[in-house]
């Protein structure tokens, strides 16, 4: 009989709260699938993000790229059982924090996991596994959304400074010397100064536009965590460097947000679109990435700001919190006892 484990799974597209079920009897990954860097880890702790359930809602256009049943979830860390045959810096027993590949069936949300070489890296023992699961999606977009367009002094602008991207955002840009403005509503402007934030916009007292407009086009990158392409882009001449680019990284579940997304690609600035370049971006698994958000981690100057966890028989309810739209950092799930 094939090994067993519990993992929340979805077997077919549609609202997680009604598709999503906890299997207690999932096919369990051995040490005998592994192929060349990869390596099986037991999940201690995963983390949810909004792509998780807002991409499983966009029905017949999942089913063309994931296959089903599929554990939901990205973002983990855990203890290393086993590794591939070509593994040469990870031991078993070694802690990792990771993230899976989110178009394959395999999911965070689940006891027993593969992660590809991409999709890992080794953090000290003394870092909180709360902590490092926490990473993942968003401190890899956070990252790969500022390095490459920055140097130190460059100023940037945030567009959502309290959510999960937002956060690692600020810290990340201050690690690399940049300035940073952001967004937020006025009772998370004080996390969001604390994490390293040197110009604070509270969006429910300003006009987001009219401020950036009256800055000038100071900023290097602008970094949409929110969703406000249509009003934001098509003036981003006003507020960004010539040559810099309008990211939008919001995760869009509605036929509406992929219309506006494709409209920024599409309308040329003569009839109303924006100069500047316009970016849709998904992370990407990268080893030197991972390899250096776990040394921040290592030494302790990035960290996850964890809004709230809960226990592995509380998925949905974790959803459900996550579906408000109002958390500050991330959303931890327990997937087994603590290491």
């Amino acid at each position: 009989m094939a090994e067993q484990m519990n993992a929340w799974q979805l077997d077919t597209p549609g609202n997680i709260q009604e598709t999503l079920k906890l299997n207690q009897s999932a096919a369990r990954p051995t040490a005998k699938d592994l192929k060349g860097q990869e390596i099986l880890v037991q999940v201690s702790s995963a983390s949810i993000n909004p792509a998780d359930y807002k991409g499983m809602q966009l029905g017949f256009i999942v089913r063309t790229v994931i296959s089903f049943p599929k554990t939901l979830g990205m973002d983990l860390s855990g203890k290393v059982l086993a590794v591939g045959p070509a593994v040469t810096d990870i031991l078993v027993g070694d802690h990792v924090l990771g993230r899976l590949n989110p178009l394959k069936a395999s999911g965070a949300l689940a006891e027993y996991a593969i992660l590809e070489r991409d999709g890992y890296a080794k953090i000290n023992r003394d870092v909180d596994l709360d902590q490092a699961a926490g990473a993942g999606t968003a401190a890899l977009t956070a990252y790969q959304c500022i390095k490459p367009f920055v140097k130190a002094g460059d100023k940037i602008f945030i567009n959502g400074g309290s959510g999960g991207t937002g956060t690692f955002g600020i810290q990340i840009a201050k690690i690399l010397g940049c300035h940073v403005t952001v967004t937020c509503s006025t009772a998370k402007a004080a996390l969001c100064k604390e994490l390293g934030a040197d110009e604070i916009i509270d969006y429910k007292t300003t006009d987001i536009l009219s401020a950036l407009q009256k800055a000038g086009p100071i900023y290097s990158v602008f970094i949409d965590n929110v969703g406000a392409v249509s009003k934001l882009f098509p003036k981003s001449s006003s507020f960004l460097l010539p040559t810099a680019p309008f990211l939008s990284v919001s995760s869009g579940g509605s036929l509406g947000h992929v219309v506006e997304v494709f409209s920024a690609y599409l309308r040329p600035s003569f009839l109303g679109g924006g100069k500047n370049r316009f970016m849709r971006y998904w992370a990407q698994n990268s080893r030197n990435d991972f390899q250096q958000l776990a040394e921040w981690y290592n030494k302790k100057s990035l960290i996850s700001v964890i809004d709230s966890t809960y226990e592995l028989g509380d998925v949905l309810a974790a959803f459900e919190q996550l579906k408000r739209g109002s958390s500050i950092g991330k959303i931890i799930i327990h997937i087994t006892p603590r290491l």
